[in-house]
């Protein structure tokens, strides 16, 4: 029977913007390498497949909001890749503010160094502020950025498959380190990117690291069904997400990939407590803490209005921007203006469900009542897995793998244990054949 697959999205001290204020949470700890080192060895011991690092090239909100400023995600994972033995890592790295060889340089390194664990969240970046920290004055625009990242990650596969499997030989004997007939330089000449030289690191153990993608908008499908292997989603309803799963596959199929080696994982945000009344406490307690003032002013950014244009206790005002006119996370934008219309919330009300998961799904419950909804979007042909998001850490992630885990492996519909040693073993995919090798080979017959 094919299994869950389960991603622990691992945020500061907690998905929930008011998480930090809480008695229980450091709120330094975005700095702190021994805090994500427990949060990763908390994952692992849950058998969960993988754990994931968010990232931008920007400041994030202002740092009077919430803990302000985090660690380049290669480099913590390469510390957490020496503190763990299975779960896989991903990392997030931007498409339109790095150059092909040195990201897949970077992410080879750390397929090395965890054993073929490593994995990359491939986003195009939004938002003005990142552009202006490149030589920019303005953000790219939308259909640029993911044409930029198709190129982009065209070019990493040709990098990663510039050394056969074969090259390094280390033949003491015949003073022969390795072959160079079967180093396969790219000599990419494109219309963002010319690299001519093979990579300067062997091919790493998963072959390249798995492609996760991120992005919901048109734009962003058609590049998940291209290339990735693991695609993050935001779905709010079953329906949405069961829409957004045939979409995917769909698009998958008629670019000759098997849909199932593409693995949806909606994004849910899980406030666990003894009782449903515990849950909705902890809920209430940290919406209460949130202060509105600064939430408000991140939704006008998103919006693209003024902070005088959202009244805290009405509506969504009715004038503003077509999704047509968003040039940055048009998907995010989308999903934010169909929840407050489709629910008539205030603005007060959206702030509260934005808190906790940025538009995730936030799902208040005990043990049972979560992994009922897990099973019943796994089944209803909504999810492949899920992306956890807990509302506070370490509290949240330890209080799903010890309680709600267990019941979904119970229920078999998870691991008991590690039946592999790669993060692509973990989510059922083979190891890519080396491309360059194939197609000379072709080309010589």
């Amino acid at each position: 029977m094919t299994m869950l697959h389960l991603n622990a999205f691992l945020m500061g001290v907690g998905h929930h913007e008011a998480a930090w204020r809480l008695p229980e949470s450091d709120p330094f700890a975005q700095t702190d390498v021994a805090h994500f080192t427990r949060l990763a060895r908390i994952a692992e011991r849950g058998k969960l497949d993988s754990l994931f690092l968010a990232d931008s090239p920007v400041l994030w909100n202002s740092i009077g909001r919430r803990p302000a400023g985090t660690l380049e995600p290669t480099v913590l994972l390469t510390a957490l890749a020496g503190a763990t033995r299975h779960i896989g890592l991903i990392a997030t790295a931007s498409t339109t503010y790095n150059e092909p060889f040195n990201l897949a340089r970077r992410f080879a390194s750390l397929d090395h160094i965890s054993g073929g664990r490593a994995g990359w969240n491939i986003v195009t970046t939004a938002g003005v502020d990142a552009a202006r920290n490149f030589n920019l004055d303005e953000l790219p625009a939308h259909r640029d950025r993911y044409e930029r990242a198709a190129e982009f990650i065209e070019v990493s596969l040709k990098l990663w498959d510039s050394w056969d499997d074969e090259a390094p030989l280390g033949d003491k004997d015949a003073g022969r380190w390795g072959d160079d007939n079967l180093v396969y330089p790219p000599g990419h000449v494109g219309r963002h990117f010319r690299v001519a030289g093979a990579l300067n690191v062997p091919r790493s153990p998963q072959g390249y690291p798995l492609l996760v993608q991120a992005g919901s908008s048109e734009d962003g499908k058609e590049l998940a069904a291209r290339y990735a292997e693991a695609v993050f989603t935001a779905q709010q309803t079953l329906g949405e997400a069961q829409e957004f799963y045939r979409d995917l596959k769909r698009r998958a199929a008629q670019f000759g990939r098997d849909p199932d080696s593409v693995k949806i994982l909606p994004g849910i945000v899980p406030a666990v407590g003894a009782t449903e009344a515990e849950a909705r406490a902890l809920e209430e307690e940290l919406d209460r803490l949130i202060k509105p003032e600064y939430a408000r002013a991140q939704l006008a950014t998103t919006l693209r209005v003024s902070p005088e244009d959202l009244d805290l206790d009405k509506e969504l005002p009715a004038d503003l921007p077509s999704e047509d006119e968003i040039q940055g996370a048009k998907s995010r934008y989308t999903l934010i203006v169909t929840l407050a219309r489709r629910e008539r919330l205030t603005v007060r009300q959206l702030i509260g469900r934005l808190g906790g998961g940025r538009g995730h799904r936030t799902f208040a419950g005990t043990p049972e009542q979560v992994a009922d909804a897990i099973e019943e979007w796994y089944r209803s042909g909504a999810a492949d897995g899920f992306n956890i998001m807990p509302p506070v850490l370490p509290s949240g992630l330890e209080t799903f793998v010890d309680h709600v885990v267990p019941i979904l492996q119970r229920r078999g519909l998870f691991r008991t244990e590690y039946t592999g040693t790669t993060l692509r073993d973990h989510y059922g995919l083979p190891r890519p054949a080396n491309q360059s090798a194939r197609r000379l080979a072709a080309a010589a017959h």
